[in-house]
């Protein structure tokens, strides 16, 4: 292994262990989790897969540029997280970690939690209702596609095209929706204790989350089921260590094992069908690898095509069009299309609507490459990064809701997902999920009688007379 191998792994220990050491001020678990997703999509490149091929079909010199961009990336990392974080949440700062508070002490089984646990699966259950039936209506009244794929065929009411027209952006967001919504009823059957709401919540699991476990992508399988598993182990679980580490490595294998039956088919059929008819033998699965953590090859090719003048930087034009995608191309019909020039310079062949045969991700230091360069690209995704982590640590810190625990939860989640790329495609459900608690919030805030010393008091007359006549006394 080159150098800068070693120096990065190096770095990630130690910012690590600075990171888990400010694990109380709100900003050290976000941290953490950009560093384990940085571990995982560029160190676990070069440990999982053949890293001497990269040196013989790339490159030396592109290989060692990338890892150098990699350390470069967490040092200004370490450097820009705490300070936006005190930027942006400097009103906060004097607030505990709510999340380390749960964590650490019973305030899960508090009445008032468990009440605003109840109220929130309410409000959510009304969204789901109203997006199923949307879903429904799409895919003509296949109740048993949208809710059981292992039954049969898998029904997708938010199918769109690769470069999608019209209003397509709203289909997005219901699929986005979706996403969020399963995660949040996972996490709400692990944290309620009223009978009833977390009985809802998990028939809502079983009927919503089978929609994404029989699907081919495997980043949206993460998102709908870590959340309510993590919730269940650190939260609701009584045990030591021991055992809550025991359960995450037995959840860890069959996740890894579902995922590899998922490699293995979905190329010749889709996940139900192969489900149902028994899928891909235990040889097919031996030989199959997980493919897509290969961002440290990305990285290496980026370079590579940098080098010999194959691909300029692009000067933040992919930034601009993620963040231009929430516009519908009924508005905007020319809008710039994202990472489409760098799959073609990849091998991809275009079609005549602007289409390829495949997308390849750039990973997140690469993807601050294309813009920027080798020299302020790792700084450019360094900065976004340190951003997302503040806007993490807020939700931690702005209260001790239920909501906002789920927000954090599911934030944590999609970090994962950002080592392929820094995109609102990742973190839409998220976003729309902030929205939906802003909209509940509202909504409780109207309905909520201000109660004593929470409100505008009446005025008293007599108070009122003494400040107009201070030497009168009031009859």
């Amino acid at each position: 292994m080159p150098l800068p191998f070693y120096l990065s792994c190096a770095a990630i220990l130690i910012i690590g262990c600075f990171a888990w050491n400010a694990r109380r001020q709100a900003w050290g678990l976000p941290a953490c989790m950009v560093l384990a997703t940085t571990a995982v999509w560029y160190v676990g490149d070069m440990l999982y897969n053949e890293s001497n091929a990269y040196l013989e079909t790339i490159g030396k010199p592109s290989v060692v540029s990338a890892w150098w961009q990699v350390l470069w990336f967490m040092i200004a990392f370490a450097a820009l997280a705490p300070t936006l974080h005190r930027w942006i949440n400097g009103r906060l700062l004097g607030r505990p970690s709510h999340v380390m508070l749960y964590l650490e002490t019973q305030r899960l089984r508090r009445p008032d939690v468990q009440h605003q646990i109840d109220l929130l699966g309410g409000a959510l259950l009304v969204a789901w209702v109203v997006l199923m039936g949307i879903g429904l209506l799409r895919v003509k009244g296949d109740a048993i596609g949208l809710f059981a794929p292992y039954l049969g065929q898998k029904a997708d009411p938010w199918a769109r095209g690769q470069i999608g027209g019209g209003f397509s952006a709203f289909i997005s967001l219901a699929a986005y929706l979706q996403i969020f919504l399963a995660a949040a009823f996972g996490v709400l059957a692990a944290v309620a204790y009223n009978p009833r709401t977390r009985g809802m919540a998990l028939l809502i699991c079983f009927l919503t989350l089978p929609y994404f476990i029989f699907d081919r992508t495997r980043n949206t399988m993460l998102a709908t089921l870590l959340p309510g598993i993590l919730a269940y182990v650190l939260l609701r679980l009584r045990g030591g260590l021991l055992m809550k580490g025991a359960l995450l490595f037995g959840c860890f294998l069959v996740i890894n094992f579902w995922f590899t039956f998922v490699m293995a088919n979905r190329t010749d059929q889709s996940i139900a069908a192969a489900f149902k008819h028994g899928g891909g033998g235990g040889k097919e699965m031996s030989e199959t690898k997980h493919e897509g953590l290969n961002m440290l090859e990305e990285l290496a090719w980026i370079d590579h095509f940098m080098e010999s003048g194959a691909y300029r930087p692009n000067f933040g034009e992919r930034y601009f069009a993620e963040l231009a995608n929430p516009i519908p191309r009924a508005i905007w019909k020319n809008k710039p299309t994202i990472g489409l020039d760098y799959a073609v310079a990849r091998g991809q062949t275009a079609s005549a609507s602007g289409e390829v045969t495949a997308t390849i991700s750039t990973g997140m230091i690469g993807q601050g490459v294309v813009n920027f360069g080798r020299i302020f690209g790792p700084l450019a995704s360094a900065t976004l990064m340190a951003l997302w982590v503040a806007l993490l640590a807020r939700q931690d810190l702005l209260g001790s809701s239920p909501g906002r625990l789920i927000l954090y939860g599911s934030g944590l989640i999609l970090t994962f997902n950002m080592g392929r790329d820094i995109t609102l495609l990742v973190i839409y459900p998220f976003l729309f999920g902030l929205g939906l608690f802003w909209l509940w919030q509202y909504h409780v805030k109207l309905n909520t009688p201000q109660s004593a010393g929470q409100g505008p008091r009446r005025p008293d007359p007599r108070r009122d007379n003494r400040k107009r006549s201070p030497g009168l006394r009031p009859r």
